[in-house]
């Protein structure tokens, strides 16, 4: 079984884990909140843009009455550093089915003066109130089993000493999704894996908003180097997820301008779509 192969030996619970404490905010004042975003959720020295994408949806949490986020849109303006941050939250409409609200993620500057990291609008809800009825054309993606998956303990890390967050998740790779990491990618835009936390704990819908941000670049596998920062990312979160790893597929079908997109799809291990994004990254030709 797939749990099996991926649970640590003291499993941590929702609430009471590494990301849980990481991703915690301290209210200061209604709509006002403090955080010290952890280095351990960086990619060479930028935090993640999953991780605070997860920071930004617990303040929206706390501050509106519903408590699931449905969707979310971020404009990434400057990448964020660890340290110190604050977020401001407001609420946009207060519906009796949905919530809108935007944050915002701020820090300091040399000088001291604040610089807006992130801004997201979001609309959130209940999830356990949504209809069970679906009806849908999409299919798991097909990825072998987990023992046949390649993580970053075996060689196949995304960036020269950039291991802080990928010794957070348990990563294990789609073999035909690593040519970069031979140095002979295969030219499409794919990158598929299972996905989880590195101390077992189960997924919620806020670990969603991590995990389709979490894998290498599909730029890789078009034969890309170095970081691809995020400029938008919109992520919608369909239900909640059954315990257990999750199949993330993300697949690239156009880069021009120096500008790619990324459609990602999460499935959890009841084989239901649990989360969609698209985000439209950066990347350095040449």
């Amino acid at each position: 079984m797939p749990e099996a192969a991926s649970a640590p030996a003291v499993r941590a619970t929702i609430g009471d884990s590494e990301f849980d404490r990481d991703t915690a905010l301290s209210r200061r004042a209604p709509g006002v909140y403090d955080i010290d975003l952890s280095a351990g959720w960086t990619i060479i020295s930028a935090v993640n843009g999953g991780y605070l994408l997860a920071v930004l949806g617990r303040a929206l949490a706390d501050t509106l009455p519903h408590a699931d986020p449905f969707t979310v849109s971020a404009h990434y303006l400057t990448a964020s550093q660890p340290g110190p941050a604050v977020v401001r939250t407001e609420a946009v409409r207060t519906g009796r089915t949905l919530s809108t609200g935007q944050a915002s993620l701020f820090q300091y500057d040399d000088e001291g003066r604040e610089v807006e990291r992130i801004r997201v609008l979001a609309s959130y809800g209940d999830l356990d109130a949504l209809p069970d009825d679906v009806r849908t054309t999409a299919r798991p993606p097909a990825i072998p089993p987990l023992e046949h998956c390649f993580g970053p303990e075996d060689g196949a890390a995304p960036f020269s000493g950039s291991s802080a967050i990928t010794d957070r998740l348990m990563l294990k790779l789609d073999p035909a999704t690593l040519g970069w990491a031979l140095g002979k990618p295969s030219g499409k835009g794919e990158m598929r894996a299972w996905f989880g936390l590195a101390d077992g704990r189960d997924h919620d819908p806020l670990s969603l908003l991590l995990a389709v941000d979490a894998l290498p670049p599909t730029a890789f596998e078009l034969g890309l180097k170095g970081w691809v920062p995020t400029v938008e990312l919109t992520v919608h979160v369909r239900c909640r997820p059954a315990p257990g790893p999750l199949r993330v597929s993300i697949t690239t079908r156009n880069l021009a301008g120096g500008f790619l997109e990324e459609d990602a799809e999460v499935w959890d291990s009841a084989d239901r779509l649990v989360a969609q994004s698209r985000q439209l990254a950066r990347v350095r030709l040449g």
